[in-house]
């Protein structure tokens, strides 16, 4: 699953053969502009359709509309489905039909460039103790970061609300926030923070959270065993370094690692299986270029820096992931979804005892910008489209 470096070389030709040709990655929400115009996505879906993928017919269904910009979605246990509008907003939906008011207590957010309320997980026991763990993008003295805060969920409020973790990351720039979270097997929860773009060398430096994956108790402290508590030199929480805008965290299901996907610049959109204390290259090495086309770095690998799992290019702009576990799509358990901004569709990766062994865009002719994506308990597939008329797009199997 790692690439030798002759091998990247090639890769890294193809890759700036494709940028040109290609979309280049403002997928995080709008900050980097294309050297090219971009294709429109089209309006929210109004009517279901049937699409033909490799396995199998699958029929896509607008579930519910009328929400802006969704940016994540989640399950309680007795089915209902939260999701988060990059504004501010903390929505329910029941039944299939959205409920009419937000829930209140939410924390106040910047809702500016590709800031918001980002992430919403319920605790894996909300069932005894109604925990919601909510990410946003928070300003402060120093500008804005990204912040990770806890809340009890009473009916349609939220009490008890508290910050339990600020990144030190902070940035003037309202983009790069990334905020995804994942709860692991121990307990323990992980958490990206992007590099903010702008000083992103700040991804090398382990004294700032800037361009990390996190490792934290359910309360917001650094996670016993993390690689570099007892350094003088490192934050405590930081449990990975050298990422960019990292937009999906998954654990696998049958091995328990974390995987994570994360924008490139132009090109170079990254799939990474992630390993306590490794350093994933951003900005030493990558495979993607800058939005003027200039070369970032001159070398796609270097010793003691991981290389992706695989990669994109053309950036497709990565967003939420899933492995999927169901018994709804039996040719797909296994695989790994992708949702896809900039490309405007879902990816389905298939692996094998190597590594990857193939991937197919699902829905690409709907040409709809994909936020999230998550296996409902259903065992369907529940999409956010990221739009200011947007919704939730329901994917079952067809006739």
């Amino acid at each position: 699953m790692r690439r030798t470096t002759t091998a990247l070389i090639a890769l890294t030709v193809f890759a700036v053969t494709a940028i040109f040709f290609g979309q280049g990655n403002s997928g995080g929400g709008g900050a980097a502009p294309a050297i090219f115009p971009r294709v429109q996505p089209l309006p929210f879906p109004t009517e279901p359709k049937t699409i033909e993928t490799i396995h199998q017919k699958i029929r896509v269904v607008p579930f519910v509309r009328g929400l802006e910009s969704p940016w994540s979605i989640a399950f309680l246990p007795n089915g209902d489905m939260l999701v988060t509008e990059k504004p501010g907003r903390l929505r329910v939906i029941r039944t299939g039909t959205l409920q009419p008011q937000p829930v209140s207590g939410t924390p106040q957010v910047v809702a500016e460039g590709q800031g918001g309320l980002l992430e919403v997980l319920p605790h894996p026991r909300f069932a005894e103790n109604q925990w919601i763990y909510l990410t946003y993008a928070k300003a402060g003295e120093r500008g804005n970061t990204t912040a990770l805060a806890r809340g009890k969920l009473n009916g349609n409020a939220l009490t008890e609300v508290k910050d339990i973790f600020v990144a030190d990351a902070w940035s003037v720039q309202p983009v790069h926030f990334s905020g995804k979270l994942a709860w692991s097997r121990d307990g323990m929860l992980f958490m990206t923070v992007g590099e903010r773009f702008v000083g992103r060398d700040r991804a090398q430096l382990l004294n700032d959270h800037a361009g990390k994956v996190l490792r934290l108790t359910q309360d917001g402290a650094a996670a016993p065993g993390n690689p570099f508590i007892g350094r003088q030199d490192a934050k405590p929480e930081i449990y990975t370094y050298g990422h960019r805008n990292l937009q999906g965290l998954a654990i696998h299901p049958d091995t328990g690692a974390l995987w994570e996907s994360e924008h490139g610049p132009q090109g170079g959109d990254e799939l990474n299986l992630i390993q306590a204390g490794k350093n994933y290259g951003w900005p030493v090495i990558t495979l993607g270029r800058e939005y003027t086309g200039e070369v970032i770095s001159p070398q796609p690998a270097r010793e003691g820096m991981e290389q992706p799992v695989t990669f994109w290019s053309p950036s497709i702009g990565l967003s939420g992931m899933l492995f999927y576990t169901g018994d709804r799509f039996p040719a797909w358990k296994g695989n790994l979804f992708l949702g896809g901004l900039a490309g405007m569709y879902v990816q389905r990766v298939v692996f094998n005892e190597r590594g990857v062994w193939g991937r197919e865009p699902i829905i690409p002719d709907l040409r709809q910008r994909i936020r999230d994506v998550r296996q409902g308990p259903d065992g369907l597939l529940y999409l956010a489209l990221d739009a200011q008329q947007g919704g939730i797009l329901r994917i079952e199997p067809g006739p």
